[in-house]
């Protein structure tokens, strides 16, 4: 199953539609708050290594790399825009005692 890491932020620290880098230990992840709900996804896009945290949200409410403007649905990491890549996404849990995200 997963290794679930405590995240050193909360959700008070994130902005709304806002996709926001952390660490998670050695790992760069990337977070996206939408309302009650938060995504995690991997930090650099899958096609050409770019920051995703230096794109923006579309009005879809999907992840716009900001090099070549490909989308991605947070939920599931599927490409919207038609390349057929895939952003990794993890699990993530909100918690009494902070918010988790696992990784296998």
């Amino acid at each position: 199953m997963y290794n679930w890491h405590k995240l050193d932020i909360t959700l008070t620290d994130l902005v709304e539609n806002k996709p926001t880098e952390t660490t998670v230990g050695t790992k760069r992840i990337g977070l996206l708050k939408k309302g009650a709900e938060l995504f995690a996804f991997a930090a650099l896009c899958p096609h050409a290594g770019a920051p995703m945290c230096d794109g923006w949200v579309d009005a879809l409410g999907r992840i716009v790399c900001p090099l070549h403007k490909y989308r991605f649905d947070p939920k599931n990491g599927r490409n919207t825009s038609g390349e057929g890549y895939k952003l990794f996404t993890y699990p993530i849990e909100m918690r009494e005692d902070g918010v988790y995200v696992g990784f296998v």
